[in-house]
């Protein structure tokens, strides 16, 4: 037994207890990784925040930062006394995003989508295509919507349905200005009329706003802010008062001569400026979905026609300024008519002898044509030219027509007599203005002006003497015998105010010859001691019984021009008028 026990105790002597190293291989490995780990994320941290930090600065900023560009509306456009012509207004534009609308699946939401056609009165379908394509990020619904439509598309919250600000021209005196202020397009872009020739100076430039935001897309910083270029204003020559008057009553005179069409055009003889410009028929530049093209014509400088009689002082003018006739002297016209080259020249009746201011009273074609064949054909054709009525009048208005003059190396004797009448020549109503207002300043031509900004503070009308100041004056006092009791022009009369001016009724042109149309003019001036107002009527193709222009073109000159000085406070010159009668007329508006 005791040999076993130390056998036994031999064999447990031979086990020997070591104590662990603190240095294991195992918490050396451990050790030295996240040493590793930890200098690499040092090393990595300081290559981000210090070597190249531009890259996760931009992916931060593409999540937090955002540009929002200012609003800027146009510019507006008033009158000569600031009377707004033109204005925008802000409107919303429906648009979707079709990638989002297909992530969220939107199109899923039927009776939406039925309420969104039905308030934006397009085919349900139609709507859904639009948005069909998922790849596309970025499609108009529809444009320039009412703040209330607009609620209502955003209370319906379709996925991918959003709104954006922009804004819509509005004009508050609708058809009255029309055809001259012209109109936008849908991107408030300028293409018709005013709003065209000034686009550039209309249009601002937007502002910006770079800010910072949060993870809920609310604004918590305004980093950066640029100030765009405010758009300009285009103040007009036009008064308001004057050109609402003019187009109520060509438009009356239109419906009521069963006229095509009508224009009227009131200018101030001094400065040269446009107080109206109106056309009938016009259009609602607010409502444009019906309009036809031939109603946004400017009538007044884009369709020339002969003017007919309303040139005939011209011929008196240049037998004037040539020194072959003086003022008194007498014209035989008997027999009242004449053949020139196999062609007939005629008056309505055989006058007998003639005084220049007779042959101007009683619209003698006979009177006219001897004095245009006494003067050299080039002298007689210089005055037309030097009185304005072959080029462009200075308004700069897109679309104004220079008129149709056939020039020709040989002129016969009948075509210089037609011309002495107003045939063979066409001419705008902004052109025969320009004339009557040459004659009204004592012979200085000047151009129209329909613009008083913007314009250089340096810009001064450019003015020329093409007649002498005593014939101009001669003719003007010639002409207001055609608004006496005998005159072809007496309805133009205006009560208080000594009135010159000429009929013009001319056929219109057609293939071979002259058809049974008419163009009725009424164009004059007033007060006749110091004019102040050139006004030009036009009644195209009357097509009831009346058809001469001392029945239609003339009445309507007369309540326009009486109305336009009465506006401006011009006095009176009649002599048959007493003060107390003009405060009286004053006072009742007649």
């Amino acid at each position: 037994m005791t040999i076993v026990i130390r056998s036994a105790n031999k064999r447990t002597g031979a086990k020997q207890n070591v104590t662990p190293s603190l240095v294991h291989w195992r918490f050396v490995v451990v050790l030295l990784a996240i040493i590793l780990v930890f200098t690499g994320l040092a090393v990595r941290a300081a290559y981000i925040q210090v070597i190249s930090p531009d890259n996760l600065i931009q992916q931060g900023d593409n999540r937090t930062l955002r540009t929002r560009n200012m609003p800027s509306y146009r510019g507006l456009i008033t009158d000569r006394n600031g009377v707004e012509l033109a204005v925008s207004v802000p409107v919303r534009a429906i648009y979707a995003d079709p990638k989002i609308i297909h992530q969220q699946d939107g199109l899923s939401k039927t009776r939406r989508w039925k309420a969104l056609a039905e308030v934006l009165g397009q085919d349900v379908e139609s709507l859904r295509s639009k948005v069909s394509n998922p790849s596309r990020r970025f499609v108009y619904l529809q444009r320039q919507v009412s703040p209330a439509m607009a609620e209502y598309v955003e209370e319906l919250k379709i996925p991918g349905i959003y709104l954006r600000q922009e804004s819509r021209r509005y004009y508050p005196n609708g058809e009255v200005t029309a055809q001259l202020i012209g109109i936008t397009d849908v991107d408030d872009n300028g293409i018709e009329g005013l709003e065209r020739l000034y686009n550039d100076w209309l249009t601002g430039t937007p502002g910006s706003r770079v800010i910072r935001r949060d993870a809920k897309g609310r604004q918590v910083e305004i980093l950066q802010s640029e100030a765009g270029e405010a758009a300009g204003t285009v103040q007009l020559t036009i008064d308001q008062r004057i050109q609402a008057l003019a187009y109520r009553e060509i438009k009356e005179a239109m419906l009521y001569y069963k006229a095509t069409s009508a224009s009227a055009l009131v200018v101030d003889v001094e400065s040269g400026d446009i107080l109206a410009m109106v056309n009938a028929p016009s259009f609602n530049p607010n409502d444009r979905d019906n309009v036809s093209p031939h109603r946004m014509r400017n009538r007044v400088i884009t369709d020339a026609f002969e003017p007919g009689s309303s040139l005939k002082p011209l011929a008196v003018l240049a037998a004037l300024e040539f020194g072959e006739t003086k003022v008194g002297d007498i014209v035989d016209t008997s027999p009242g008519w004449m053949r020139l080259g196999g062609s007939l020249v005629k008056d309505f009746r055989n006058y007998g002898k003639l005084s220049l201011e007779e042959i101007i009273q009683h619209s003698s074609n006979m009177g006219t044509s001897k004095l245009a064949l006494s003067v050299p054909k080039n002298f007689l054709l210089d005055t037309y030219y030097n009185l304005g009525l072959m080029t462009d009048t200075g308004t700069n208005i897109p679309g104004e027509a220079n008129g149709i003059f056939h020039e020709r190396s040989r002129w016969s004797e009948f075509e210089l007599a037609t011309l002495s009448f107003g045939y063979g020549i066409s001419v705008t109503t902004a052109q025969l203005a320009r004339m009557y207002a040459t004659l009204a300043n004592g012979g200085i031509k000047r151009p129209l002006n329909i613009v008083h900004k913007p314009q250089s503070t340096s810009w001064k009308p450019q003015e020329e003497r093409v007649i002498s100041e005593h014939n101009a004056k001669a003719i003007i006092d010639m002409m207001e015998s055609v608004t006496q009791e005998d005159g072809s022009g007496k309805k133009a009369k205006v009560q208080g105010y000594r009135v010159a001016g000429k009929t013009g009724t001319s056929r219109k042109a057609v293939a071979g010859g002259y058809g049974e149309e008419y163009v009725n003019i009424f164009a004059g001036l007033a007060p006749l001691t110091n004019p102040r107002l050139v006004t030009i009527v036009l009644i195209n193709e009357p097509g009831g019984d009346l058809y001469h222009a001392g029945d239609t073109a003339a009445p309507v000159f007369s309540k326009i021009m009486g109305g336009a000085l009465q506006l401006m406070n011009v006095p009176p010159d009649d002599r048959q008028v007493t003060s107390t009668q003009w405060l009286k007329g004053a006072g009742n508006g007649s």
